[in-house]
């Protein structure tokens, strides 16, 4: 657990940091400057990073990743093969390397400008998540943003200015783009689960056929699944399949 929370760390600093020369910003330490004391500045920056891990699954690509690459093993007959921390870091960099779009906007937009003073820090956060919540909104269903919309207890009025992603707050946002993600998951682990479905179904029909009730399919189909999906390139199908359900 501690390998995963340090992954996801390191992982959104260097993606939001990711167009900089340098990958975290120089810290000036002034005192009596008549701005927001430096020191409330870093406790707030590491109270962010320690939030770093639920914020990386919350918004980003994170869920919908390991739950498809998870299953797939479940699928195969190898549930323990990969490893839980090969399918994590997998998944980890898997969703940099989607979110890198949505890293750079923020460093670009939001970052940048506070580093040199152009914005407060108010301007920053609200900027920061504008950006997360058009990413969130473009691949959430409206059928779920519309359920917690209802059981958010927002009156008619509040519902009728929401007219872009925007206007959707947070508390609303994030649950039912985390719904909509583990939904979107698992039809498409559904659709992967039928071809090994049908393997098993004939390898079990040849089984019984033959009166060989003793032998579980599961020995006899499993090397024949392990070679359809390499010969295949099945991990490289899955990953592709999974970028591009984000493009």
């Amino acid at each position: 657990m501690l390998f995963i929370k340090t992954l996801a760390l390191s992982f959104l600093v260097i993606g939001v940091c990711y167009s900089q020369e340098q990958i975290l910003p120089n810290i000036e330490l002034k005192v009596g400057t008549g701005q927001l004391d430096t020191s409330i500045r870093l406790l707030i920056l590491l109270t962010v990073l320690s939030l770093a891990p639920s914020i990386l699954i919350m918004t980003t690509s994170f869920v919908r990743i390991v739950i498809v690459l998870s299953l797939i093993r479940q699928a195969l007959g190898v549930p323990t093969v990969p490893p839980n921390q090969v399918i994590v870091s997998l998944a980890l960099f898997l969703t940099f390397f989607i979110m890198k779009p949505v890293f750079e906007s923020i460093n670009q937009n939001a970052l940048q400008p506070l580093l040199k003073r152009e914005i407060t820090d108010q301007v920053f956060f609200e900027r920061t998540s504008d950006i997360l919540k058009e990413f969130m909104a473009k691949h959430t269903r409206k059928e779920s943003i519309k359920v917690f919309l209802d059981v958010s207890g927002m009156s008619k009025e509040e519902k009728e200015k929401i007219r872009s992603p925007k206007d959707i707050p947070l508390s609303v946002l994030i649950p039912a783009f985390m719904v909509s993600e583990i939904s979107v998951a698992f039809q498409i682990v559904f659709l992967l689960y039928l071809p090994f479905l049908i393997i098993d179904l004939v390898v079990a029909s040849i089984l019984i056929a033959m009166g060989i009730l003793m032998i579980p399919p599961q020995i006899i189909s499993l090397p024949f699944k392990l070679m359809l999906f390499v010969l295949a390139n099945g991990w490289e199908l899955v990953i592709l399949s999974l970028v591009r359900s984000y493009q």
